[in-house]
């Protein structure tokens, strides 16, 4: 199964020009925040509604050099599409940019909802 991050294009240039990816959250929560296909547009809707030019990294676990937990989410709000007690992809560290398979714009379509992409 492949896991999904969200992020900018300006995020992925310069994580290829480092040579591995962070997020803001690795250092401020101590992970990557991550989603499975069923679960990116609830995290979409609700983290990054009215952003447009974003992009979904599919990584591959199995070529991760970081750490991958199932979490709970920490907050305690529930967001429609997700369910109560729902585990979530958390990668401890930097995202080699080898397990990176795949990199796909997150769409928006003519109402401003995010539509998921083919993968």
């Amino acid at each position: 199964m492949m896991i999904l991050h969200i992020t900018t294009h300006t995020a992925w240039t310069e994580a290829q020009e480092r040579g591995e990816y962070t997020a803001p959250s690795l250092s401020i929560e101590g992970f990557i925040h991550c989603s499975t296909l069923s679960q990116i547009l609830p995290v979409a809707e609700n983290f990054y509604k009215g952003q447009k030019e974003l992009i979904l990294l599919v990584v591959d676990p199995a070529l991760l050099s970081s750490a991958l937990q199932w979490e709970a989410p920490s907050e305690r709000i529930l967001h429609p599409g997700i369910r109560e007690g729902e585990k979530f992809p958390h990668i401890y560290g930097p995202i080699n940019l080898d397990a990176v398979v795949k990199v796909v714009e997150l769409e928006v379509d003519s109402s401003g909802a995010f539509t998921l992409p083919k993968l």
